[in-house]
């Protein structure tokens, strides 16, 4: 019963991507472009970017749908692509904002293709898997540089930066949890339902 719960039945999902074919490029092309559409979306209507995560979004889905290594990807160009074109997030922030989102990629990824974890629970894992990587990451930049910054501004600890950044983003926590595995359980229908109906 636990096992059913927890772990699904062998699917077409993730599609893994091994970056041997032109369609993996598109996929990660694709992904990262609405990794940083979105935040600029949510600017454009004075939205707090911080407050919804619209960023992790697609880097979760990436992972969720492609495996770990389009999480790891998306997670690492969708930042550094939306920083040259807009100037966000932050420089001084950027790395541990590349690094937390990232982590989500990969960990979404490894649980759904490895493990083959049902996309919820890889979700809720990847969500604190990257906020400890976060933490980890805010840890070494104050002892690189002495300071520690949170969407909040500058903390006085990882702990405390970290936390800023969680109470700060609940509202982007719960419209991950409640739509994430909706929109993967959809795609994935969509997807196999075409492919019965080519092979049929």
């Amino acid at each position: 019963m636990l096992s059913r719960i927890a772990f699904m039945e062998r699917l077409q999902f993730p599609l893994v991507l091994k970056y041997e074919d032109v369609r993996s490029y598109v996929f990660t092309i694709g992904f990262v472009a609405l990794g940083v559409l979105a935040p600029w979306a949510c600017h454009q209507f004075h939205l707090a970017g911080p407050a919804f995560l619209p960023m992790q979004y697609f880097v979760l889905l990436a992972g969720l749908l492609f495996g770990w290594r389009a999480g790891l990807v998306v997670g690492l160009l969708t930042p550094l692509t939306s920083y040259v074109i807009s100037g966000m997030p932050a420089v001084r922030v950027l790395p541990q904002v590349a690094v937390e989102i990232s982590a989500y990629g990969v960990i979404a990824g490894l649980l759904r293709e490895k493990l083959n974890l049902r996309s919820m629970w890889s979700l809720m894992v990847a969500m604190v898997g990257g906020r400890l990587a976060l933490l980890v990451a805010i840890g070494v930049v104050m002892l690189l540089s002495g300071e520690s910054y949170s969407a909040l501004g500058v903390a006085s600890s990882p702990l405390l930066a970290a936390w800023a950044v969680v109470k700060q983003g609940w509202p982007g926590i719960v419209i991950q949890l409640a739509s994430i595995p909706v929109v993967v359980f959809l795609i994935e229908r969509l997807v196999m339902q075409r492919a019965t109906f080519r092979d049929g």
